[in-house]
């Protein structure tokens, strides 16, 4: 009965330590983001404040909004929303800093090389040294959704088509990349699920944080908007609002307005948070995914 009784015991104690586990809060330690009209947090965070709206019309060296244009949505091959809002210097790289040659680096689509970027910045403001993480068991987890980069290449001439096409189209290397090039040997997964895909990327880094997959996470998601393509695509499915404006729950709301962006957090469980002595900006107490099936 003793020996029973002790078994007992330990065995809620398992149970005990695998509930404080499951639940524990996990901790935001660092965070990076480029959005348009925000070069960084803390210049996002005085757009949001100050109320700023930055949906304006296409840039020219986008796509040619005039050639596809029209506010009937009827006509053929025509979109009828012209403005969303978008980054600036999107063409812009350093490739040296990552080790990647400037030929690679053109073949790469400009989601990849922004989401390096934004997430070396996210470990910056976190303290950590991203030259210091070879080896560790850190995951990254990236919702991205958007391929007019791969579209493009695919119009390319065959060829023109050479060995860095298939790694630079490819949303697996979104993730992929920024774990190959820090060293890092926790998962690397890239999720499309649409509109939710930061969110659910975020969800499974909290997950995979809870089980002991990785110690540490960086999670965030990127879309940029290269071709006009999509643009019709959702114009004939109604989606757009025909001013570029999102108004979620308001009487006024007819549509969404597309917009770009990249953001990345690091996260660690608390315990370790605490443990490592980090600034810890923010908790994430819970999370969730489902689908409701019929939408």
């Amino acid at each position: 009965l003793k020996q029973a009784l002790l078994l007992v015991e330990q065995l809620q104690a398992r149970v005990d330590a695998y509930e404080r586990d499951r639940q524990e809060p996990i901790a935001v330690i660092g965070i990076g983001c480029r959005m348009p009209g925000a070069a960084g947090p803390d210049a996002f965070w005085k757009l949001l404040r100050d109320g700023v709206c930055a949906v304006g019309e296409v840039p020219a060296d986008r796509f040619d909004i005039d050639a596809i244009y029209d506010p009937d949505p009827e006509v053929p091959g025509k979109a009828y929303a012209r403005r969303a809002a978008f980054l600036d210097g999107v063409d812009q790289f350093d490739p040296q800093l990552f080790g990647i040659s400037p030929r690679e680096a053109a073949l790469m689509d400009p989601q990849q090389r922004l989401f390096l970027e934004v997430a070396w910045e996210a470990l910056e403001h976190a303290g950590c040294a991203p030259d210091s993480l070879s080896g560790s068991a850190t995951g990254v987890f990236v919702g991205v959704a958007g391929s007019d980069f791969g579209d493009m290449l695919l119009q390319d001439d065959p060829a023109r088509i050479e060995v860095y096409h298939a790694s630079g189209a490819a949303h697996s290397m979104v993730s992929g990349r920024l774990s190959y090039v820090l060293g890092l040997q926790g998962p690397s997964v890239s999720i499309d699920t649409a509109c939710s895909s930061s969110l659910v990327a975020t969800h499974l880094a909290l997950n995979s944080l809870r089980v002991g997959d990785c110690r540490m996470a960086i999670a965030g998601g990127v879309n940029l908007m290269l071709q006009g393509r999509n643009t019709i695509v959702f114009s004939k499915s109604r989606m757009l609002s025909p001013d570029g404006l999102s108004r979620t729950f308001d009487d006024a709301a007819a549509g969404f307005g597309r917009g770009e962006g990249c953001g990345a957090v690091v996260l660690k469980r608390l315990s370790d948070a605490l443990a490592d002595g980090d600034r810890i900006l923010a908790l994430v107490r819970g999370s969730a995914a489902n689908q409701d099936g019929p939408s």
